[in-house]
């Protein structure tokens, strides 16, 4: 059989049957010569190809970061200052606050160097270069040897390039990164500095305003912006958190554009983005839909209204649960909206029409019906044999994954005595944003509505020992475990293992309450986990055949893949839309909106005092449109996903005109399939992010280090 042959000017896929809009796609920085170079230029972009990216010479590329692990972030000074979302810092301010420093409420300006507060466990990572490796890869997956000698020369290959990048480098990272469904292959090399410092925040009252409420929405009016700095050695290398540590000396940052922005202007997005799956089959739509995205709402819902109602209650709670509870309820309302956009613009149905448009295409040609004639049913096989396995593991997993007392003593449990030892210092950061009389709350809702939804509950160690021992009675078995346990708090827990011996240890944990409960449950998540896997790797096999089908059915059209993670450049540019008929959405926003949705006693939509100050008084500075507004948001066309937040919205010489944080209610499908009419970026204005650093923090000699262009 003919194999075939992927070669980068064939790489092309279409995630529906229309053609791709030049404002659709996440494209991968090395190939935008031979991709994208034309149709930027075309479309006002005065910078070329080599200037995004380039290995060779300093590039736009170099003043952006991966932050965090799951954010975007850049670098606007020389002297290592990164702007990046408030929603995108949060879990690092929460971790900084407390009842007496209560940065997430009051917001937090470092007056100077020393007072830049150390974000433990945070870090920054900057991209060195990209090696296309596909063909030698591709070599030892053809050669026709044994999966065991296959294995060992794949990964002869991946020591041979991280052995050659170390020696020329040795603080850099290689990770062998897999696209278009397995059929290309890069190296990408990295570099991480681990020393990052919160610089300045806004209170959670601009950098959250509207919060659940107004997430997703447009029209928006969030301050979503934070800002850390980076340090690094003295000869500028990564290194962990030291006092003598100095400011990373940046190899490019971005200048920042004060001009504002027009309908219509070009504007270009380099960051992560997280997770795409445009190549989904109607199937796989249909299982995301009915069990991925319904699970979550139900069961992210139910433990929310716990936490919320403690939270509203107790200042210190709101301040334990609130990087937690903004983590659950963002994709909590992501799977709401998703849901209904792929009723409403009929989804299924057109992934179903690119389902049978590939069958077709395939069955034309009996050599393509031999290899692709039966991958679509495939697909669908393994998927309807493991709907039960995966309706049961992802119940378990937002269920029983979610109780936090039951985890923590079970895995602790397990422990030697020596082993528990060096556990113990690290659970002073878990203690801090734990409240044992929440998660006791927690633990009842869920735990019966797992027992509700999933009828082999009963057939597990953790119910039987409920009936057996409590009547099946949820709210007395936790009560008992939360009242007869050393793990509800930091204090306690120390004091029952101090001096113990092994023996003592071991009795200890073999009768407390909360290990004999979370081994329990630890084992039933476990094994419902496990469940989930089955046919895993046969759905994976069928997806690079498909996805390789689709190559080879759209010929030499130059397409994005999937997002991973990995830098991705976007281009469009800045544009109103119409959500419904006779309903036209304006592309930027003001302080005006912001006044306007001011609503007293609420927290989502509460207004400092301060800040209305400087908008009855008109004290913009040079942040004002020419009109005397403040602008605070706008829209545009670029193509992003999770992992964005935070990316650079940038103009056509390549200048800072604001930070990508969120999409629009209209286009949640987004995803799975790109929305041309409907789909849109809403971004913070950077004049408004200048504006509350200045005006509102009083934090001028941060903007002084910038590089502004007006």
């Amino acid at each position: 059989m003919k194999r075939l042959i992927i070669s980068l000017m064939t790489i092309a896929v279409m995630a529906s049957s229309t053609v791709l809009r030049a404002d659709e796609g996440m494209w991968l920085l090395p190939l935008l010569e031979k991709f994208n170079g034309k149709t930027i230029a075309e479309m006002g972009c005065k910078l070329t190809p080599e200037q995004i990216y380039s290995i060779n010479n300093t590039s736009l590329k170099d003043a952006i970061v991966q932050f965090g692990g799951g954010c975007t972030g850049e670098i606007i000074s020389d002297e290592g200052l990164l702007v990046t979302n408030h929603h995108c810092g949060y879990a690092s301010i929460q971790a900084l606050s407390s009842v007496e420093h209560d940065y997430l409420t009051n917001g937090f300006w470092a007056m100077s160097r020393e007072q830049e507060l150390p974000a433990k466990g945070l870090s920054v990572t900057f991209v060195v270069k990209f090696v296309d490796v596909t063909a030698e890869f591709d070599a030892i997956a053809n050669s026709g040897k044994s999966d065991k000698a296959k294995s060992k020369a794949d990964q002869k290959l991946r020591d041979k390039y991280t052995k050659a990048e170390k020696k020329a480098d040795p603080y850099v990272d290689c990770s062998f990164v897999s696209f278009y469904g397995g059929n290309q292959k890069f190296l990408i090399v990295t570099k991480t500095y681990k020393d990052v410092r919160l610089v300045g925040t806004p209170p959670s009252s601009i950098g959250k305003f509207g919060g659940d409420t107004d997430n997703w929405m447009w029209p928006r009016h969030t301050g979503d912006f934070s800002m850390f700095r980076v340090y690094a050695d003295a000869n500028n290398n990564p290194a962990e958190y030291s006092e003598s540590n100095v400011p990373y000396k940046a190899k490019n940052h971005l200048k920042i554009s004060l001009k504002g922005v027009e309908e219509n202007d070009y504007t270009m997005i380099i960051g992560f983005p997280g997770r795409t799956n445009r190549y989904m089959t109607a199937s796989e739509l249909v299982e995301r839909r009915d069990i991925d995205n319904a699970i979550r709402i139900e069961v992210r819902g139910v433990r929310q209204d716990v936490l919320m109602k403690d939270m509203l209650a107790d200042q210190k709670i709101y301040i334990q649960y609130a990087s937690k509870y903004a983590m659950s309820s963002n994709y909590w309302k992501n799977s709401i909206g998703m849901n209904e956009t792929f009723f409403k613009l009929d989804v299924e149905g057109r992934r179903h029409e690119t389902d049978m448009e590939f069958e077709k295409w395939a069955n034309e040609n009996p050599e393509r019906a031999a290899r692709y004639g039966n991958v679509v049913k495939t697909v669908d096989r393994v998927i309807a044999d493991r709907r039960d396995a995966r309706r049961e593991g992802l119940y378990a997993s937002e269920a029983l994954g979610q109780i936090e007392l039951f985890k923590l003593s079970g895995s602790a449990g397990n422990s030697t005595l020596e082993g528990f030892s060096v556990m113990l210092p690290k659970m002073e950061s878990f203690y801090k944003d734990f409240s044992a009389s929440t998660d006791r709350k927690v633990a009842k809702a869920l735990l019966s509505l797992f027992r509700e939804r999933v009828a082999s509950a009963s057939e597990t160690e953790l119910y039987k020992y409920i009936s057996d021992n409590y009547g099946g009675d949820i709210d007395r078995f936790v009560d008992d475990v939360y009242d007869n346990t050393v793990f509800t708090d930091l204090e306690t827990l120390e004091a029952a293992v101090n001096g113990l011996s092994e023996e003592q240890f071991s009795d200890l944990m073999a009768k407390d309450k909360g290990v004999i409960a979370g081994k329990m449950l630890v084992d039933a998540l476990s094994n419902y986990r496990k469940g989930m896997s089955a046919g895993s790797e046969e759905l994976a096999a069928a997806k690079k055949l498909y996805i390789a089908g689709l190559l080879e059915m759209k010929g030499d059209q130059p397409i994005y893949p999937d997002a991973n993670s990995t830098m991705r450049m976007t281009y469009g540019k800045v544009l109103s839309y119409s959500p419904k008929d006779a309903v036209i959405y304006d592309y930027i926003t003001t302080l005006d909106g912001v006044m306007q949705k001011e609503k007293p006693g609420d927290h989502e939509f509460t207004v400092p005092e301060r800040l209305k100050e400087l908008y009855r008084n008109k004290d913009f500075g040079q942040y004002a449109m020419e009109d005397g507004r403040m602008p605070v948001a706008f829209l545009s066309n670029n193509d992003i996903t999770g992992g964005n937040s935070g990316s650079p919205v940038m103009n056509a010489n390549g200048e800072l005109i604001g930070l990508a944080f969120d999409g629009n209610w209209e286009a949640m499908s987004g995803d799975i399939i790109f929305e041309p009419q409907l789909q849109r970026c809403i971004n913070v204005d950077i004049r408004y992010v200048l504006f509350i650093v200045e005006k509102y923090g009083n934090a001028k000699h941060l903007v002084d280090e910038m590089t502004i262009v007006k």
